[in-house]
């Protein structure tokens, strides 16, 4: 792994995915040290954070066969050919749609395989885990088909105009238009400049909302979700996204600014002002090929780790660029399902996490 020297960012060589497959040390199977604090690490994006990689099969792409056919990730298994389960580490996610209210609890467990799908939890939980003394709560709290303009929005994010065109009715030729985008607790998301705005029922940072209200929600009854703690700190910040805006040339427009938002309004709510911030972009979108949307949302990732352009954020952020270790497919499809990619990425974030964490 390369370190641009005058950024943040995570260059990834393009056969990077080999050296993330690299000799970790199996799991002891021996719990954390209970009389520390446990180290929280907040996952939070949209459906490719959730569960999306196959684990069973014997063709390329799914869990197994890296595994046992690729000889890749060999942590994942013990001696007898199990899952090993890592008992310093505890996988915890909790789902629901907008605001606070209702939650699902979608995983509760130590960490390790179960079921048919995996995360980028998966490779994140192993590098901290193994990094890392104190016990490791890595907490996803995250639901699909949701952009950082609009359902994340966080709070202090302004309203803003920005024109587009737009197809006349009448004659069917574009013209352009100024609209207004919602700021934070707005609705509708956008409206016609000079119109008078129909409210939805649906606001700017709805989801924004209730992801960060579930979250404290399991850290408010931290020994139902790890048995035992004594208290916990925010260490990190996860962050995968970006998809739904890609959809939208508006949102595309103030992703940087609104990253950068995100970062604040995370560390304020969680009373955490020096909690590490990993971001991962597209795996289909290459700094070479990139245009339109895309184009936008990877340029404001890899800026917010630009260290001349956010000085202020020096040795806090990190971006992971994943169009080298990415195999195949594109966001909108979940990479195909392909646990390589889930793995790939996941690693990559926890170990950009890991060294954000060694140079306090």
């Amino acid at each position: 792994m390369l370190r641009n020297l005058s950024t943040s960012i995570f260059v990834l060589a393009a056969m990077a995915q080999l050296a993330l497959a690299k000799d970790l040390p199996d799991p002891d199977g021996k719990p954390a040290d209970m009389t520390k604090k446990v180290k929280v690490f907040i996952i939070m994006g949209q459906s490719n954070t959730l569960e999306m990689g196959k684990v069973k099969g014997d063709k390329e792409g799914s869990l197994e066969y890296a595994v046992k056919k690729e000889s890749l990730y060999p942590f994942m298994v013990d001696d007898a050919g199990d899952w090993t389960v890592r008992e310093d580490v505890r996988n915890v996610h909790v789902m629901g749609s907008g605001g606070p209210g209702r939650t699902s609890v979608k995983r509760n467990d130590w960490l390790t395989v179960s079921g048919g799908k995996i995360g980028i939890e998966t490779g994140i939980g192993h590098q901290l885990g193994n990094a890392i003394d104190e016990p490791v709560l890595i907490l996803k709290t995250a639901i699909g088909n949701r952009s950082l303009g609009w359902d994340l929005l966080p709070p202090g994010s302004p309203s803003y105009e920005y024109d587009l065109e737009v197809k006349n009715k009448a004659t069917k030729e574009l013209q352009t238009k100024t609209f207004v985008y919602a700021g934070y607790g707005q609705s509708p998301d956008k409206w016609e400049k000079g119109t008078e705005p129909k409210a939805i029922g649906w606001k700017a940072g709805l989801q924004y909302d209730g992801d960060i209200a579930r979250a404290k929600e399991v850290l408010s009854k931290l020994d139902e979700f790890y048995p035992g703690a004594k208290g916990y700190e925010i260490a990190g910040f996860l962050w995968w996204q970006g998809d739904k805006d890609r959809y939208n040339e508006g949102h595309a427009a103030m992703y940087e600014k609104n990253l950068k938002n995100l970062i604040a309004s995370l560390r304020k709510d969680f009373d955490a002002p020096k909690a590490k911030f990993v971001c991962a972009t597209l795996g289909q979108t290459s700094k070479e090929k990139a245009k339109g949307n895309e184009k936008l949302i990877l340029d404001a990732m890899l800026a917010i780790s630009d260290t001349s352009k956010y000085p202020e954020l020096k040795g806090d952020v990190a971006t992971v660029y994943t169009n080298p270790i990415s195999m195949g497919s594109s966001s909108n499809a979940h990479y195909g399902g392909n646990a390589k990619t889930y793995m790939n990425v996941g690693l990559a974030m926890g170990e950009a996490m890991v060294e954000l964490l060694s140079n306090k």
